[in-house]
């Protein structure tokens, strides 16, 4: 890819793209005077030159992500530094072409991706983005190495993820977890990300933006307040069907804890749902599952294991889905290069994230791979992205990348929604006899929304309270007073334990250290079951959605890259209706898909208390 993340599909790291150029603002007004044919002239050369300078900086942040050292870590810090400050200065000089009249409009949108491309941009101040870089690599680095506490013991990322994850800890083994977590990874970056935000907002306002999420909010084909507009639009029509679900999923942990630990009313304690940030809370199915249909007759990690399934099988039958829908098998080098599971031997990053190095064929995923069925599920959603960077190999530099972050998210999603029995038995994870019959779809439905409804609202509330952060409106001092309140406002779940206000919990996700734009994941939640429904309906699937699997069909996969193949050439919406048919990013096939699940829910919701 390109841009913040060239390399790492929307998913890792929010770093910055180009090498230095100490010549470029010295020859800028004669090589590229104010024109119309200026502006080409310097689109072209901008392009060459940072897709050249691409592949180095994916390499050595490639090191740095499975090799953490300080030297990797001093690698990556000055390639990082260097990326900024061209970034900055082909974006400053972007932004005064931009209303140049009589651009040619593949030269103009070429300039729109320039200026509002970036995610960290370092004002041109002497030794700002080198600071910038300093900051943004350590933030990174600190979150690899993170560790938090089981029993007094340390434990590392990946594994107190799997541990927050598995049923059986006492509620006060999973406040040790959540709360070690979030001390010992979170805490510490405080005074390093509150820098963070001063530099990044000083060099978005060189370029003509209020702040650093005002800029994010401009890359969506719309005027900003339209995109934050569209954004809430699409929450509001699916927050009923989130309340009913969080409702549901109190009363069953009420049930199991009592009052003194999870009432039955308010707001849900965020370390009970079976996932560190309460993000996704399909973990504690079991606990959620209906009577007589919440046993689906199978887990498919434990399939896995019995098949005695390898990490590498796994990815293999990932890659074995999109070759059923017509696609070219995987590169060697893919196999060759990528980190499929974790090193015993080094410090990594295993944030799972999908890369492509050279613009071309060097794709890549790094994951810390277990045989389980959430790693199964993040195989096909990582591949999705690295198939995406294929289909678009052959645009132009600036467009290499999904039609917006949202699509390149949503495509290994909605491929992962094709998980179902009949799937698994056409791979022979699953016999026939054992595929569940159709009493069993509200068990199905609900361990697929305990997921997918559940993540919305904790997708959403991420850029928000950046947005808050960059514009001001959210001090250094509130950081997690806020964090709390908005966890609260949107999720309704609140911490196990009383926060103090100089933590930073924030922190403790990823996202937030690594600078990646969020609302991506909001966007792929929705666009996902469009993407589903279309690819149902071009299979001629006649059954349930949610029962829908179209492996095997080559017409899905024909249609399907003449959308990847676009890449980011066109506006969002434009893409959006090669395969879907519709313009407009739609709710309604993600709640015709649940449909019968939130009519399930209301009866069994009756007499509770809604909301908290």
């Amino acid at each position: 890819m390109k841009f913040a993340i060239p390399a790492l599909a929307a998913l890792a790291a929010g770093l910055s793209f180009g090498a230095a150029v100490p010549s470029f603002a010295a020859e800028a007004s004669t090589d590229y005077p104010l024109t119309a044919e200026g502006a080409a002239r310097f689109v072209a050369s901008a392009e060459k030159d940072l897709g050249d300078a691409s592949i180095p900086y994916n390499q050595i942040n490639w090191i740095n992500y499975t090799y953490i050292t300080e030297d990797t870590d001093g690698l990556a810090a000055k390639i990082n530094a260097d990326f900024t400050e061209k970034q900055v200065a082909y974006a400053v000089k972007a932004a005064k072409f931009v209303k140049l009249p009589g651009l040619d409009p593949d030269v103009a949108r070429k300039l729109g991706i320039l200026r509002q491309g970036i995610v960290l941009p370092a004002p041109t101040a002497a030794g700002a983005a080198t600071e910038l870089s300093e900051i943004s690599t350590r933030l990174a680095s600190q979150y690899g190495k993170g560790k938090g506490t089981l029993d007094g013991k340390p434990v590392n990322g990946s594994d107190i993820e799997a541990e927050m994850g598995k049923p059986g800890h006492t509620p006060a083994e999973y406040a040790e977890m959540w709360s070690s977590w979030h001390d010992n990874v979170g805490k510490p970056m405080k005074a390093d990300y509150s820098r963070l935000v001063d530099i990044a907002n000083e060099g978005a306002r060189e370029l003509g933006y209020a702040d650093v999420g005002a800029m994010w909010r401009s890359g969506y084909d719309m005027p900003p307040d339209q995109f934050a507009a569209e954004t809430e639009r699409l929450w509001q029509e699916m927050k009923p069907l989130y309340l009913a679900l969080h409702t549901y999923v109190r009363h069953k942990l009420n049930q199991k804890y009592g009052d003194g630990v999870q009432p039955d009313s308010g707001p849900i304690r965020a370390d009970l749902l079976g996932n560190m940030w309460a993000q996704e809370w399909g973990n504690i199915y079991p606990l959620a599952a209906p009577p007589g249909a919440g046993d689906l007759g199978y887990d498919v990690g434990d399939l896995l294991k019995a098949k005695g399934e390898t990490p590498l099988d796994m990815v293999k039958t990932g890659e074995g889905f999109y070759s059923s829908l017509g696609f070219a098998p995987l590169p060697q080098t893919f196999w060759q290069r990528s980190m499929l599971t974790k090193p015993a031997d080094r410090e990594v990053i295993c944030h799972a994230s999908a890369w492509d190095i050279d613009n071309k064929d060097d794709i890549r995923i790094k994951m810390c791979t277990k045989v389980n069925a959430d790693d199964f599920v993040t195989i096909h959603h990582e591949l999705g992205h690295n198939y995406y960077q294929r289909a678009y190999k052959d645009q132009t530099w600036l467009y290499l990348n999904g039609a917006n972050d949202g699509f390149h998210e949503a495509i290994g999603d909605f491929i992962a929604l094709s998980i179902t029995p009949q799937y698994l038995v056409q791979i022979g994870l699953l016999a026939k006899d054992k595929v569940p019959g159709a009493d069993k779809d509200i068990g199905l439905l609900l361990r697929q929304a305990m997921d997918k409804v559940a993540f919305l609202p904790f997708g959403l509330l991420i850029d928000r309270w950046r947005w808050g952060v960059f514009d001001g409106s959210i001090k250094p001092a509130d950081y997690n007073t806020a964090w709390t309140r908005m966890r609260l406002d949107y999720q309704g779940v609140k911490p196990p334990v009383d926060r103090p206000a100089d933590a930073f919990d924030p922190g403790a996700k990823f996202h937030i250290p690594g600078n990646t734009p969020y609302m991506r994941y909001f966007l792929a939640r929705i666009l996902q079951f469009q993407f589903f429904e279309a690819a149902c309906k071009q299979a001629g699937w006649k059954g349930p959605l949610h029962r829908c699997s179209f492996y095997g069909n080559k017409k899905v996969g024909e249609s399907l890259n003449k959308m990847l193949a676009m890449g980011q050439s066109k506006p969002w919406p434009e893409a959006l209706k090669v395969f879907t048919g519709s313009d407009r990013i739609s709710a309604k096939p993600m709640l015709a898909y649940f449909a019968p699940l939130k009519a399930w829910l209301d009866e069994q919701n009756k007499g509770l208390k809604v909301g908290w």
